[in-house]
């Protein structure tokens, strides 16, 4: 069965929609049957994706009705996506009547989970029962942290949540830590770096994502950076993030 990954931060701009997206992306260039799913309601993550339908069901629908499938096509072969729209919030509000509510996207996943070999939700960037849903459904979490002071107070919160959802997924564990918006210009970026890595060692991914314009603009044309500009600095940074993740968790893809 594929592997689901969350990609989560409870603080927003620190490049969580962002990765996701061009994580999912890097892994189907590597040819890893990868789906990417958009959780966050503001579906950024959804415009950024290259869906080429008009109109669509999304994955709000899909936990609505096991009837519903709405996983459509990108621009890049191995890569599928599950969008969403403003209709998921009120799933937060429907979600709270709902019995054994924390895992109704963990069974909606339960049917298409073995058709890839990579999952990739993108996570709101708050503590909700959607959050608490992604966690619950998945094997672990993708943290981005951006390279300021509270970088270790903001991952001591990420810890204390993953504890808590143990509960209920008690073998949920930690991909790994990246690095983003990463300016080596700073002192600041190198006393960050060194205090994660010091704190979290082997956690932490060696792939570190920088500042980069075409990251920033690639959302705008609704592409992720390997479609929009695949010789840009950030682009070639997410495949070394793929590339290291492959590596250290091998897997062959779904025939």
């Amino acid at each position: 069965m594929g592997k689901i990954i969350s990609v989560i931060n409870q603080k927003g701009g620190v490049g969580k929609t962002t990765t996701a997206v061009n994580f999912a992306a890097s892994l189907s260039i590597f040819e890893k049957k990868t789906l990417l799913i958009d959780m966050d309601p503001q579906g950024n993550a959804t415009s950024m994706s290259s869906i080429k339908e008009k109109s669509f069901k999304t994955i709000y629908d899909m936990m609505a009705s096991s009837d519903v499938t709405a996983i459509y096509n990108t621009e890049l072969p191995f890569l599928k996506v599950i969008p969403c729209n403003s209709d998921l919030t009120g799933a937060e509000i429907e979600l709270l009547d709902v019995e054994n509510r924390e895992f109704v996207l963990k069974e909606t996943l339960a049917k298409v989970k073995d058709k890839f070999d990579y999952i990739i939700i993108d996570s709101p960037p708050s503590l909700n029962i959607l959050t608490v849903n992604n966690m619950v459904a998945c094997d672990g979490v993708l943290i981005p942290i951006q390279c300021e002071y509270f970088a270790l107070e903001g991952l001591s919160r990420i810890l204390e949540t993953l504890e808590a959802i143990q509960e209920f997924n008690e073998n949920i564990k930690i991909y790994g830590i990246l690095l983003t918006m990463y300016d080596k210009r700073l002192k600041l970026t190198f006393e960050v770096e060194n205090d994660v890595r010091e704190h979290f060692g082997d956690l932490v991914f060696k792939t570190v994502i920088p500042r980069n314009v075409k990251l920033s603009e690639s959302p705008s044309f609704g592409q992720p950076i390997s479609l929009y500009d695949i010789s840009s600095i950030g682009s070639k940074k997410y495949m070394e993030l793929a590339e290291e993740f492959l590596k250290k968790y091998n897997k062959k893809s779904k025939k």
